[in-house]
């Protein structure tokens, strides 16, 4: 006998509805039992947070406290210093007043001196007037003189009284030149440099490279790195990919290499293929692009100043230039800017063609060696010098590039136009500049490595930066441990620090004995 359909699908019902309660009670129970877990894991991740929080305000406040004591402890040691410096200025001034008074009183009695010789002069004038009346007469009363004997002592007086009023003439004439002097050159200066107006827009050492996309940063780094790694030992620049959106940074204090970096990374990005062949191949495509800039640049360099018979090399290394900065102004613009200025003093001041076309070629190459700083040695003065002897320059601009910073005195007219031209250029308003935090970074890291050296009791940073003049305990350091001591700062300082041109170490020993006479 068959079930009714009805009652087939009662069953089923039921069954299907039984199933869907045990699931429902299971899936509670499972839910209740992760519930607990969280609130349990809720409540320790609040316990260790109250916990480093409080720890963090202990040493919030120990640090808060420390650093009230050292601001006081400043605080009351300026307060002494300012004090000391005002009583020793009330000295000075006390000094002063004193020695004020002495030379009145002194200026007084050469006033009583000098009103009484003047005195005496009026009296040997008026006898001397008279005495000259006296002979008129007595010629006047001579009849044996001829007329030519007349005529040649009346010449010979003439030419004295002429001789007297032509010295008297020239001093005054001294006098005003000399008054004039200081007004002339403000004019000339402030006239050339109306006719040399120049624009300047500050760089850096570092190029930004703006990325299509952030997926791009992950095919330049590649499978590993190797994109990357092949980029950097090509080009010799780093490459900083950090969370800078579509971007990435170029940073090298080798302006050529960077730009050659950036052309390199330019077309790779726009090529879209990225393997080490592909980066090979674009590096030395890009390094020829820049060789060919570097001449350009040159040339019209020389093209624009009007400086002719420059050496090839000379010309590459005025290219270089192109991508050489000092404290944010750009070598080449300033050395052209330079050239254009020094030609323009020489032509107001007068001088021959020849000088002006010296001057104007001693300030084109003044900063040369700034091109090769990374690769050469020393100073940029010196390589500069150098350089020009090497190129066959006329000795005139040798010793200008020479004498430009006043490592020499200079001795030439044209040396001294290049200075004041230099001087000019670089303190025009925005010519140059340089990151106050930074600056203040660099001389403090400067002074901290210093100090770092064994036998240091003091150190103190000059000129910017460029000199470090280190005192020594004499107890520790002898005088034969002062040259190694120069030699491993200077070293130290080359390994640890980043900087323009070079530093110059002065270590300083001094031993001293006191003893009183009684």
């Amino acid at each position: 006998m068959q079930m009714p359909i009805w009652l087939a699908v009662l069953l089923v019902v039921a069954a299907l509805a039984a199933g869907i309660f045990a699931g429902y009670l299971y899936r509670k129970k499972v839910a209740e039992k992760e519930i607990g877990s969280a609130e349990d894991e809720a409540k320790r991740i609040i316990n260790e947070a109250i916990k480093s929080a409080e720890a963090k305000k202990r040493e919030s406040v120990v640090e808060a406290r420390e650093e009230i004591f050292r601001a006081r402890s400043e605080n009351e040691r300026e307060c002494k210093e300012r004090r000391a410096e005002v009583q020793k200025q009330e000295r000075r001034i006390q000094q002063k007043e004193e020695a004020l008074e002495r030379k009145t009183e002194s200026v007084e009695a050469k006033e009583e001196k000098l009103s009484q010789k003047l005195k005496a002069l009026d009296e040997q004038k008026a006898e001397l007037e008279t005495l000259k009346n006296s002979q008129l007469e007595m010629l006047e009363k001579i009849s044996g003189l001829t007329v030519e004997e007349a005529k040649t002592q009346l010449i010979s007086q003439v030419e004295t009284e002429a001789k007297h009023d032509a010295v008297a003439k020239l001093k005054e004439i001294e006098r005003q030149l000399k008054d004039e002097a200081d007004s002339r050159a403000r004019e000339i200066i402030s006239t050339a440099i109306q006719r040399c107006a120049a624009d300047h827009a500050s760089e850096a050492t570092v190029s930004v490279v703006p990325l299509p996309n952030d997926e791009m940063k992950g095919r330049i780094i590649g499978r590993e790195g190797r994109n990357i790694r092949t980029l950097e030992t090509l080009t010799g620049v780093d490459l900083i990919i950090d969370d800078t959106p579509e971007a990435i940074t170029l940073s090298s204090f080798d302006p050529v290499r960077r730009e050659i970096a950036r052309l390199s990374l330019e077309k790779l990005i726009t090529d879209g293929r990225i393997h080490p062949a592909r980066i090979e191949e674009t590096v030395e495509k890009a390094q020829r692009e820049v060789e060919a800039v570097i001449k350009q640049e040159g040339e019209r360099a020389i093209f624009e100043t009007g400086v002719h018979g420059v050496h090839q090399e000379l010309i590459k290394l005025l290219g270089r230039m192109r991508y050489r900065t000092s404290y944010g102004q750009n070598v080449l613009a300033h050395s052209i800017e330079v050239s254009h200025i020094a030609g323009l003093l020489a032509a107001e001041l007068g001088l021959p063609a020849q000088q002006v076309n010296l001057a104007k070629r001693a300030g084109l190459l003044h900063d040369i060696g700034k091109a090769v700083t990374h690769e050469v040695e020393g100073s940029h003065v010196n390589i500069g010098v150098e350089m020009a002897r090497k190129y066959r320059e006329k000795e005139e601009v040798v010793h200008a590039i020479e004498a430009h910073h006043g490592d020499v005195e200079a001795r030439t007219v044209v040396a001294y136009l290049v200075q004041a031209a230099d001087a000019i250029s670089a303190a025009r308003p925005g010519a140059r500049r340089e990151n106050l935090e930074a600056y203040i970074k660099r001389l403090e890291r400067l002074e901290e490595i210093a100090s770092s050296m064994p036998g240091v009791e003091k150190c103190f940073a000059f000129q910017a930066g460029r000199e470090i003049r280190i005192l020594v305990n004499p107890e520790k350091i002898r005088d034969d441990d002062m040259v190694l001591l120069a030699r491993d700062l200077s070293k130290k300082i080359e390994t640890e620090l980043n900087y323009p041109g070079q530093i110059k170490v002065h270590v300083v020993r001094e031993t001293r004995a006191v003893e009183y006479a009684k």
